[in-house]
């Protein structure tokens, strides 16, 4: 039976979404533990060996971004829209990792429980997240004249932001042998792809090109904030690795420093707006 028009807008959360969400913290979690915590132990507990701990702590920082998100979607969150452009960022994201699983499937431990438990994950949670994205997208609401709106060069930004990290993790992603040699620490060609797959995630800020609602990004920027500060520890834990004479050691850190003060500002700015305009 085909929704009313009344329903169909009415910026619900599924329980399908919200159930999937809940499942999947768990396995973002003990992955944060495990890449975070233990970075140097990826050879006996990760389902790979991950020679550099920075990436193992860059990639964690995306899984405890991750399970900041699926919570927040589980239990918190009451408007699809201010998700959406994460389910599809993750979609991306859990793909290129399955991908790159098939191009290096001899690079992986195939007789682990850790190895089947990431095969299983990015085989098949591209299709599970996508799956409720489709769901859950025709109930979303318009944006209306009552909305806090981001302004034309806030929401111009974002979205060259969103659309340069796309790029840089597709760049990563199809010819790693381009960047290694510039990235501010050491890369093997399944760990760049991985990395790409991580930048992949930023994509969401293209989001805005379609909608300029500060809510639609409200969430996506504390998800950025998690990762960008835990990757930042990680740089100070990890300093012995970093080579800052690298082509792109500098701008990565400057970019890094920049998206953290410009949330920082969007956030006062919009989270007051409401308050003073109401």
């Amino acid at each position: 039976m085909t929704a009313s028009p009344a329903r169909s807008g009415d910026d619900r959360v599924l329980a399908y979404t919200r159930g999937l969400s809940l499942f999947i913290v768990p396995f973002l979690l003990v992955a944060w533990v495990i890449l975070y915590v233990f970075p140097d132990h990826t050879a006996k507990l990760w389902a790979w060996p991950i020679p550099v701990t920075m990436t193992s702590m860059v990639l964690a920082s995306a899984y405890l971004g991750g399970a900041y998100f699926f919570v927040r979607v589980a239990f918190f969150e009451k408007r699809w829209h201010g998700m959406a452009t994460g389910f599809l960022a993750v979609t991306a994201f859990a793909s290129l990792l399955g991908v790159a699983t098939v191009v290096h499937w001899d690079k992986f431990f195939h007789d682990r429980l850790a190895f089947w438990l990431w095969a299983g994950l990015y085989f098949g949670a591209p299709f599970l997240v996508i799956g409720a994205w489709l769901a859950n997208r025709r109930y979303a609401a318009p944006f209306s004249s009552a909305d806090v709106l981001l302004r034309p060069l806030e929401r111009g930004v974002i979205a060259v932001l969103g659309v340069l990290a796309l790029a840089q993790g597709v760049l990563m992603f199809v010819a790693p042998s381009v960047v290694i040699p510039l990235w501010p620490w050491a890369l093997t060609p399944l760990t760049c792809r991985v990395m790409g797959a991580t930048y992949c995630l930023g994509a969401a800020g293209a989001g805005t090109l379609f909608d300029p609602r500060w809510s639609s990004v409200r969430l996506m920027l504390q998800v950025e904030a998690v990762m960008l500060v835990l990757m930042l520890v990680a740089a100070v834990r990890a300093s012995d690795e970093l080579m800052p004479d690298r082509a792109l050691s500098w701008p990565l850190l400057v970019v890094v420093l920049l998206m953290l003060l410009g949330s920082a500002y969007l956030w006062v700015i919009h989270e007051r707006r409401p308050r003073l305009t109401g």
